[in-house]
């Protein structure tokens, strides 16, 4: 009976993969008419080889389209030209520009790069972390959230070089590149402040998160400058997510005295303007809006969101340029410590007080 399942046709026989045959040394060898060391002294350039001997080795890896083993290469030079990228969560804008910064650097230097991506995951974060070893990675570049203890026990085991970028991780020793959170989160503030703004609120990230953490403190500094109080139902915690600063605006926004805010990283300042925008409260004309990251994404919402900005690719890059240093000299000499200094980036979302608060 025929297969109905085609239309009354009977299916036809699965068919076999295509595979490209791959070329080994040995064929290259064989089709060269020399011996397999000879063709290893060529690639490696081990040792001197006669002229005729090349071009025949040569141009039968040109036929035979013959790629050199690159795990082969690497147990005899001991270096995958390979380097390791850890990170907490790709879907974050800062962590794709970051990511490309490095990527960038590591090409132009003969490097490739292993993406790997935590999702703010412990346990896929130690699973990562083997793999990268196993792939016997060159070196290993870190921007996670921080302030995870089981994340600087298992770095401190590694024995590959090592950069941390963006966020300190406590109880580590390594090089770190980051921008001066502390700082950004006052002159934030201080922004604001000059703008005539008195009720101002925070949204911060997670408290385990060293960098919120320093940013929040730097909000509290301009406001005690400015002897200003400091309301701690004005410091509302989320996760750096739009989501986040959209449910963290919710709570925020209750208080009708708030004039403005400072959102610890960017995603969390678009969320608060699709919040303000649902409430109907006007940016910058009723409510003065800022982040911090500089991420691309800012400049295309509406209004464009004013931040605290860095060069995110420019850390990448700095992160990069260190760590493949290090891997040149071995892991050897003293840790460095490269701090970007953090600047007002102004755009739409902030404006003068139009009015005095209500809460004064």
């Amino acid at each position: 009976m025929a297969d109905r399942s085609l239309g009354g046709l009977a299916s036809p026989p699965p068919r076999e993969p295509f595979r490209t045959p791959v070329a080994t040394i040995k064929d290259v060898a064989a089709l060269a008419g020399v011996s397999y060391t000879t063709v290893s002294h060529v690639i490696n350039n081990t040792r001197p080889v006669s002229k005729a001997a090349r071009e025949e080795v040569e141009a039968a890896i040109r036929r035979l389209n013959y790629v050199p083993s690159a795990i082969a290469r690497s147990l005899r030079h001991r270096s995958t030209a390979t380097i390791g990228l850890l990170i907490s969560n790709n879907t974050n804008p800062f962590f794709s520009e970051l990511a490309h910064g490095i990527e960038d650097s590591c090409f132009q230097n003969g490097y490739s790069v292993i993406l790997c991506n935590s999702d703010d995951d412990p346990a896929r974060e130690q699973t990562h972390l083997q793999v990268l070893i196993q792939r016997r990675i060159d070196g290993l570049v870190v921007g996670s959230i921080g302030g995870q203890q089981r994340l600087a026990r298992s770095l401190r085991r590694l024995l590959v070089p090592l950069v941390i970028v963006g966020r300190a991780v406590p109880g580590l020793r390594a090089d770190l590149v980051h921008i001066d959170h502390e700082l950004g989160g006052y002159l934030a503030t201080r922004h604001l402040i000059e703008l005539g703004h008195r009720a101002i609120g925070c949204i911060a990230g997670p408290t385990t998160a060293i960098s919120s953490a320093d940013r929040v403190q730097g909000y509290q500094r301009a406001l005690k400058e400015s002897a200003i109080p400091i309301s701690f139902r004005r410091i509302i915690e989320s996760d750096f997510t739009s989501e986040g600063g959209y449910k963290a605006g919710g709570l925020l926004l209750q208080d009708a005295d708030i004039s403005a805010v400072m959102a610890c990283n960017d995603l969390m300042g678009i969320g608060l303007l699709r919040c303000a925008a649902e409430k109907g409260i006007r940016v910058p004309e009723d409510l003065s809006v800022i982040g911090f990251d500089g991420i691309e994404l800012e400049r295309y919402v509406h209004p464009a969101l004013t931040t605290i900005g860095q060069s995110i690719r420019q850390l990448g890059r700095i992160a990069a340029i260190t760590l493949i240093r290090r891997i040149a000299r071995r892991g050897q000499g003293p840790f460095r410590r490269f701090v970007l200094p953090p600047e007002v980036v102004l755009r739409e979302s902030t404006a003068a007080l139009q009015q005095p608060s209500k809460f004064f």
